[in-house]
């Protein structure tokens, strides 16, 4: 790997641990950059997981309080997601790698999706709140595919949770936002020990990342008061659709 393939995975890392600390879509930039740098996709993929883990772990401490009086749900969803992120993670194993590169455009085009519309996703999830056991385990079922997919690919994955939080009835931002970091580490967390004990990670360019992505988190979580984390949003959205669409015209 040349300096130059090294300097973007981490100046894209910087960028996306800033944006994971402000607005999130971090994935949108430091992924791309593994495949431009030539990391085979699937490892790119295992890769991008492992450099970005450490900052959602780090974020866990910060949401101590929140998660206090939350240990029914704790215990349920941390149980969801370390199955799903060893599922999705085996998954991922077993996928071929032509197929996932084909995939890509289509995982990218569902995660754009996802983070465009994340705020109409929660309000109509919370729309469809109902009562009683039927409707709880309705949510595990969501969940748990939930957890798959974010141990398979990962981009979205706590917005998809802040929905299928809104669904079990949660309203309060500060208590969805700390069970929603403290199952993102799980699921990453399954899904990098895999990776690692598979030998499915380039560790140059890991190592590279997680320095830029834990130096962007601690930058971007300094300036966060003092953006408009809106405007941020808009411009990952904008970036997004163009990587979607750059990657569906290379795949033709």
């Amino acid at each position: 790997m040349e300096f130059f393939d090294l300097l973007l995975i981490f100046t894209a890392a910087l960028l996306a641990g800033a944006l994971n600390a402000i607005a999130g879509g971090g994935s949108f930039f430091s992924f791309p950059a593994l495949l431009v740098a030539g990391v085979p996709p699937i490892v790119a993929n295992a890769t991008n997981a492992l450099a970005l883990w450490p900052g959602t772990l780090a974020s866990i401490g910060a949401y101590r309080r929140e998660l206090r009086g939350q240990q029914r749900d704790i215990w349920l969803f941390s149980g969801l997601s370390l199955l799903g992120g060893l599922l999705g993670a085996i998954l991922l194993l077993y996928t071929d790698e032509r197929r996932f590169t084909a995939l890509i455009p289509y995982l990218l085009l569902f995660a754009t999706l996802v983070f465009t519309f994340s705020p109409q996703i929660t309000r109509l999830a919370q729309r469809t709140v109902g009562k009683g056991n039927g409707q709880r385990w309705l949510v595990v079922v969501i969940y748990l595919a939930i957890a798959i997919y974010g141990g398979f690919f990962g981009a979205g994955l706590g917005i998809l949770t802040l929905a299928a939080l809104a669904l079990l009835g949660y309203d309060n931002i500060h208590r969805m936002n700390a069970l929603k970091t403290l199952q993102a580490a799980l699921v990453n967390g399954i899904a990098v020990a895999t990776f690692v004990t598979t030998g499915l990670i380039a560790w140059l360019p890991a190592l590279i990342m997680t320095i830029g992505a834990i130096a962007g988190g601690y930058g971007g979580a300094a300036i966060a008061r003092r953006i408009d984390a809106r405007r941020v949003r808009i411009a990952v959205v904008v970036i997004s659709i163009g990587l979607t669409v750059w990657f569906f015209v290379r795949s033709a």
